[in-house]
C-alpha cells in the first residue's frame, strides 16, 4: 500500500460509514436534534480531511459549531484521533504524504509524488500543482498509467559471489556490488549477508614498551613467541608473527641530553641499557617462531626521564608502515604492552615539537623513528587511521594503568583491553581471551557516504529479532563460521549531481560492499514532447511533460491569460480568485480562469462563497424549515419566524403557562423555548431552584423580626405571613416556610408558625412502665393458680392412698432375739 492509501483509508472508509449511518436512520431521526445539521458538518469535514491526506489540499482550520450534538462531536473527534494515527503510521513507516509541485522535476523531488502528463488532465482554472500527486490519487482522478510519471527502481546487486572459506576464493560478505537509484525521501533497503572464514589468515604484531620498568617482561617475552604462535593455530594454520618496542622521543623532558645517559639511559650505572627511540621494527611479521625467539633475545631494556611513554607514536608507525612491517591484506592484530600510560598530541610543545603528526610512515634504515620532527598522534587521528587499515587493537597493560586504557579503547573501534601480570606471563592467554572477543563481535558500518544520503542498518542476529534501526549494525556472541544477515536502508535527503559511490564494510575485516547510488530528480529522460510555441499553448509558451511553460507575456492553464497590471505570475492570478490570503480559490467551489471565477453547481458569488442549498432542512428536508428561503447559506424567514433555521415563532406561545406572563416573568424567551435565570428552573420558569437555601431563609427570619423593612436580605422577593400553624416543606429556627412564583412574575415567601406538638416522651415511657408491671403481675397470678392446683392435686392422691392402706401384725420368721455375753478380763487365769 502506498503512502497515500496508507493515510486515507481508514478516514474514508470512517466518512463512508458515516454517510451510511446517516441515510439509514430515518426511523430514528425524530430521537435526534439537527441531525442534518450535524451529517452536513460532519461531511464537509471528511471531504476537507480527505483531500488533505490525499495532498490535494492543504488542511485548513474549521470552527465547530454551537448547535453541534454530542454525538456529531463524539464523531468529529474520533475522525480527529483516526487521522493523527495515520499520520504517525506514515512518519513511522517512513513514509510521507506527498506536497504537490508546481513542475515535473520539483514533483519528482518531493516524497510520495508523481507526475500526470497527460493533456486535458486538469480541470479548467486548475493550477498545474494538480498535476503533482500521489500516484493512485492520480489514478483516481483518471490518469493514464502510460502517463504517469513515477520512476522507481529495485536494488541492482552487479556483483554477487557466494560465501567461501576456500583458501584460493576466501569471501566473507555478500554481495560484493550493488548499484541504487532513489527518489528523495522515499527510502530503499536491500540486504547483506557476513560470515568470518574459518581459517582465515592472521599477522599478529606484538608491541612492547622496553622502558627499564619492564625488563622482567622481556625475559619472559623472548621464549612466548612459540605459545603465541600455537594459540594461534587455534583459529587457523595461515598465522604471522612480528615483533616492536617504542620508548619515547629523544629529546627532553622526556629523554635525558647527556652523552652519556643517551648512551645508557638505565638509572642504574650497573645495568647496560640500549639508547633510547620513539618506535623501532625488530622483526617484520614472519611465521617462524625461532626468528621471533632469536630477534627479540637480543633486545635489551632501554630507559627514560617521565612516566608516560611514545605508545601512540609506536602504533602509528605501526599501522602506517605496512610494507616495513609486511602486513597482508588479512585478519591485522596488533598487540600493546605496557606498564604506564601514554603522550598524546600537544605533549610534543614540552619539546618544542609542535608540527602535528602526518599520519605517514618515517621509519630510516634502521626501521627506527625517533619521532623528534612531528608531535605525538591525537587519539581521534589513531582511531581513524586504525579504522582505515582494518587494524584490530589489544591493549595489555597492567593493572596499575588499566583505566586508562579502557577509556581509550573506548574511543578506539575494534579494540579491547586486559590486565597483565607484573612479568607479561599471561600474555598468550590474555591475547587469545581477546581475539576470541573481537571475533565474537560483529560491526557494520560504512565509508566515504556522499552528502545527502541517511543510512540506516538493522541486524538479524542469533535468536532471529530485529532491533531498531541505528546507525550502524551489531551483532555479539557470534560464532565462528555463523552467518549474520543485516539489513540497509539507504534515504536520499536531497540530489546527487551525478553517481557516487561509498563503502560498507565489517569492522577489522578487508572484504568490502562497494555501494553505487543516484537519485531521480529529472524529467527529461520520461518526457519527449517539448514542443515550443504549442497550439496547446495558444502559441504563447513551450509544451513539455503534459504542461504550458508560458513565455513572459502570459500566464495560465494553456497560457491564455495576458499579463496585466493586476497580475504578473500564477500566484497573483490565482490572489485574485481568493477572498483573503488563507481561503482556497473561489472557496474550493469554482475554477479560477484569468483571475476570475467560475462557479460550479448551485454556487455564486465574486468568489463562489455563496451556497444556496446549505441552509438547514428539516426532518421533510425542507430548507429553513418550511419558513423561509435560503439565500447564501442563511435563512430569510417569513413573518412570524425568527431564527437561524425559522425555526422559532415570534409570539411566544410556547413560553406561556395559561394566562400567565411569558416563562413566568423569571425568563426569556428567544426561541420558542425559555431560558431562565438563576433562581428559578421549569419548562415555564415557574420552580424555584433550591427553595431552602439560605438566602431564604435569611429573608424569612428577617421579616418575622423586622416586619417589611427587610430590603436588604429579601433582595425584591415579597414575604406573607400566613395565619395559624402550617407545615410546609422548609424549616428554619422554629419557622416553616415555602417559595413560590407568582402570576405577576414575583418571587414569594409564604411563612407559618410550627403546629404545637405534644410531647410522647413521657406517655411512652410510662406505657411502657405500666405495661412491664402489668405483664409481671399477671405472670405471677398465673404461677400462683399453677401450683395451688398441683398442690391440690397431690393432696387428693394422698388421702386416697391412705384410705386403701390395711395395717395387720404378723411375727417376722426371720426375726431373732439378740444374746448378750459379757466376760471378765480377771478370770482369764482361772481356766
Amino acid at each position: 500500500m502506498s503512502s497515500t492509501s496508507h493515510a486515507s483509508f481508514l478516514p474514508v472508509v470512517y466518512c463512508f460509514s458515516l454517510n451510511s449511518a446517516s441515510a439509514s436512520g430515518g426511523e430514528n431521526r425524530s430521537k435526534l436534534q439537527n441531525i442534518d445539521t450535524d451529517r452536513r458538518f460532519l461531511q464537509e469535514r471528511c471531504v476537507i480531511l480527505n483531500d488533505y491526506i490525499s495532498g490535494n489540499k492543504r488542511l485548513k482550520a474549521f470552527p465547530l459549531p454551537s448547535s453541534l450534538s454530542p454525538r456529531a462531536m463524539q464523531q468529529t473527534w474520533f475522525m480527529v484521533i483516526v487521522i493523527l494515527y495515520c499520520l504517525g503510521q506514515n512518519d513511522t513507516l517512513g513514509i510521507q504524504a506527498c506536497q504537490p509541485q508546481p513542475t515535473c522535476s520539483e514533483c519528482l523531488r518531493s516524497p510520495g509524488c508523481a507526475w500526470c502528463k497527460q493533456k486535458d488532465f486538469l480541470k479548467p482554472g486548475e493550477a498545474n500543482e494538480r498535476r503533482c500527486d500521489s500516484a493512485e490519487s492520480l489514478q483516481s482522478r483518471k490518469c493514464a498509467n502510460g502517463q504517469m510519471i513515477n520512476p522507481k527502481s529495485p536494488p541492482e546487486v552487479k556483483k554477487d559471489r557466494e560465501l567461501s572459506s576456500t583458501k584460493e576464493n576466501v569471501i566473507q560478505l555478500k554481495p560484493q556490488s550493488i548499484h541504487l537509484k532513489l527518489r528523495i525521501g522515499q527510502p530503499s533497503e536491500f540486504k547483506v549477508s557476513f560470515k568470518r572464514a574459518v581459517g582465515y589468515p592472521i599477522d599478529l604484531y606484538y608491541l612492547m614498551d622496553l622502558s627499564f620498568s619492564m625488563k622482567d617482561d622481556l625475559d619472559n617475552i623472548k621464549d612466548l613467541g612459540k605459545d603465541i604462535l600455537t594459540t594461534l593455530e587455534q583459529f587457523t594454520k595461515d598465522r604471522h608473527i612480528g615483533f616492536g618496542s617504542f620508548v619515547d622521543k629523544v629529546a627532553l623532558p622526556y629523554v635525558s641530553q647527556l652523552k652519556s645517559r643517551l648512551k645508557n639511559p638505565c638509572p642504574n650505572r650497573l645495568e647496560k641499557c640500549q639508547p633510547a627511540f620513539s618506535f623501532r621494527n625488530v622483526l617484520p611479521l614472519t611465521k617462524q617462531a625461532e626468528r621471533f625467539k632469536v630477534e627479540v633475545g637480543k633486545q635489551k631494556i632501554s630507559g627514560n626521564l617521565d612516566s608516560p611513554e611514545a605508545g601512540l607514536d609506536a602504533i602509528m608507525q605501526s599501522v602506517v608502515c605496512r610494507t616495513e612491517i609486511g602486513w597482508r591484506n588479512v585478519t591485522s592484530i596488533l598487540v600493546y604492552t605496557s606498564d604506564d600510560t601514554f603522550h598524546m598530541a600537544g605533549d610534543g610543545r614540552l619539546a618544542g615539537i609542535y608540527s602535528p603528526h602526518d599520519g605517514q610512515c618515517h621509519l630510516d634504515g634502521t626501521s627506527t623513528y625517533e619521532g623528534t620532527l612531528q608531535d605525538y598522534p591525537s587519539v581521534g587521528h589513531l582511531s581513524k587511521v586504525l579504522q582505515r587499515n582494518n587494524m584490530q587493537l589489544i591493549f595489555a597493560v597492567t593493572e596499575e594503568i588499566f583505566p586508562a586504557y579502557k577509556a581509550l579503547s573506548e574511543l578506539i573501534p575494534r579494540s579491547v583491553v586486559g590486565v597483565l601480570t607484573k612479568d607479561s606471563s599471561n600474555v598468550v592467554q590474555l591475547i587469545s581471551d581477546a581475539y576470541r572477543n573481537l571475533s565474537s563481535s560483529i560491526v557494520f558500518e560504512h565509508e566515504h557516504a556522499p552528502a545527502g544520503l541517511a543510512i540506516s542498518y538493522r541486524s538479524l542476529c542469533e535468536g532471529g529479532q530485529y532491533p531498531n534501526w541505528s546507525s550502524r549494525g551489531e551483532c555479539s556472541g557470534v560464532k565462528l563460521d555463523q552467518q549474520v544477515n543485516f539489513t540497509v536502508r539507504l534515504n536520499a535527503t536531497a540530489c546527487l549531481a551525478e553517481m557516487q559511490q561509498f563503502s560498507i564494510k565489517v569492522q577489522g575485516i578487508s572484504d568490502i560492499l562497494t555501494v553505487f547510488v543516484e537519485t531521480f530528480c529529472d524529467c527529461d529522460g520520461h518526457c519527449q514532447d517539448r514542443e515550443e510555441k504549442a497550439p496547446d499553448c495558444k502559441g504563447n509558451g513551450t509544451f513539455h511533460c503534459g504542461m504550458c511553460s508560458c513565455d513572459g507575456m502570459h500566464l495560465g492553464q494553456h497560457c491564455e491569460c495576458e499579463v496585466t497590471d493586476d497580475f504578473d505570475s500564477m500566484k497573483a492570478l490565482s490572489a485574485l480568485c481568493r477572498q483573503t490570503n488563507k481561503s482556497e480559490i473561489c472557496d474550493g467551489h469554482g475554477d479560477c480562469e484569468c483571475g476570475k471565477c467560475s462557479c460550479h453547481s448551485h454556487y455564486r458569488g465574486d468568489y463562489c462563497e455563496c451556497d444556496d442549498k446549505s441552509c438547514s432542512q428539516d426532518n421533510n428536508m425542507q430548507w429553513c424549515n418550511g419558513k423561509g428561503s435560503c439565500n447564501c447559506g442563511k435563512c430569510l424567514c417569513e413573518e412570524g419566524y425568527t431564527g437561524e433555521s425559522c425555526h422559532c415563532p415570534v409570539d411566544k406561545r410556547d413560553c406561556i403557562k395559561g394566562d400567565g406572563l411569558v416563562c413566568s416573568g423569571q425568563g426569556e424567551c428567544p426561541c420558542d423555548r425559555c431560558i431562565c435565570n438563576g433562581k428559578v428552573t421549569g419548562k415555564y420558569c415557574q420552580s424555584i431552584q433550591e427553595p431552602c437555601s439560605k438566602k431564604y431563609q435569611t429573608c424569612t427570619l428577617c421579616a418575622v423580626q423586622k416586619g417589611e423593612d427587610c430590603n436588604t436580605e429579601c433582595d425584591g422577593m415579597t414575604t406573607k405571613k400566613v395565619p395559624g400553624p402550617q407545615e410546609y416543606v422548609c424549616l428554619h429556627e422554629g419557622l416553616t416556610f415555602q417559595v413560590k412564583v407568582t402570576d405577576e412574575g414575583l418571587i414569594q415567601i409564604l411563612y407559618a408558625d410550627l403546629p404545637q406538638s405534644i410531647d410522647k416522651t413521657h406517655v411512652i415511657i410510662g406505657s411502657s412502665v405500666i405495661s412491664i408491671l402489668l405483664i409481671g403481675i399477671v405472670v405471677i397470678i398465673v404461677y400462683r393458680l399453677l401450683i395451688e392446683l398441683y398442690d391440690r392435686n397431690e393432696y387428693r392422691n394422698f388421702l386416697n392412698a391412705q384410705k386403701q392402706t390395711t395395717w395387720n401384725e404378723q411375727n417376722n420368721p426371720l426375726f431373732q432375739e439378740a444374746t448378750t455375753t459379757v466376760m471378765n478380763p480377771l478370770h482369764e487365769g482361772d481356766d
